[in-house]
């Protein structure tokens, strides 16, 4: 198993405040790194783990389902743990899933979700269990990033069907969780993007019983808002966020 140039994880030594990175679904730590060296500009000691089945072959994704990349994201956990003091966790799209669950089950100082999915725009999925008879593999496009080194974008082209199954799974089993969601939380969405629907954002926002939270809308980024033209803003936003000090 070799993995992709740039889909590495990463670790960044900071000071006694840890910051766990978490990717997105077919995803890599690449899509986090942008954020995480701006949040180490800043002092932090941040960690971006590789999901299990991620940035190496979509092959190898395959196999693996929602326990396998909670897993990983433990795993990160523990390796803060014993570099840090505090550890705060920062996940997008389905990292933002994974960020929560982690919030619940482990002693986490604050957890931001960033187009974490509740709600999804395709609507082919009540279909998935026909087309999984006759493909394993879907084409997805991947938007391309001009500004940034292509090296911050890295992940498949094709979707697993059998992990996206399990990634509906998921999404309901977290949304049962969130509830128990209850340190400081922030929450971030784009309104223009075509993966996430935004009404996925209000749903979290309201269901977490965190007194300290916030909800933070993007006007002009698509899914990956990490590495969209708005990314600027939102790093402001988290480092604010971390500080615990409002813009």
């Amino acid at each position: 198993m070799s993995v992709m140039r740039g889909a590495e994880p990463f670790l960044l030594p900071g000071n006694e405040q840890g910051v766990l990175l978490v990717h997105g679904f077919t995803g890599s730590p690449a899509e986090m790194k942008l954020l995480g060296e701006y949040l180490h500009s800043q002092g932090y000691t941040v960690l971006g783990v590789r999901l299990c089945g991620h940035g190496t072959h979509v092959r190898d994704m395959t196999p693996t389902t929602w326990p396998y990349w909670y897993g990983a994201v433990e795993d990160g956990y523990h390796i803060l743990k014993g570099l840090c003091k505090e550890i705060s966790v920062i996940g997008l799209s389905m990292g933002g899933l994974l960020s929560l669950k982690l919030a619940v089950e482990y002693p986490v100082a604050k957890v931001a979700a960033l187009s974490a999915p509740i709600y999804l725009y395709e609507r082919r999925l009540p279909l998935l269990p026909i087309y999984r008879l006759f493909r394993n593999y879907m084409p997805k496009k991947r938007k391309r990033f001009v500004d940034i080194d292509p090296l911050y974008s890295v992940g498949y082209d094709h979707t697993p069907l059998k992990s996206l199954e399990s990634l509906l799974d998921f999404i309901k089993h977290v949304d049962k969780l969130l509830p128990l969601v209850n340190v400081p939380a922030f929450i971030a969405q784009s309104r223009l993007e075509h993966t996430v629907r935004p009404e996925s954002a209000n749903h979290i926002f309201d269901r977490i019983a965190s007194v300290d939270k916030q909800l933070y809308w993007l006007e002009k980024s698509g899914h990956i808002i990490t590495l969209d033209m708005e990314r600027d803003q939102l790093f402001e936003q988290l480092k604010q966020f971390l500080a615990n000090r409002q813009v």
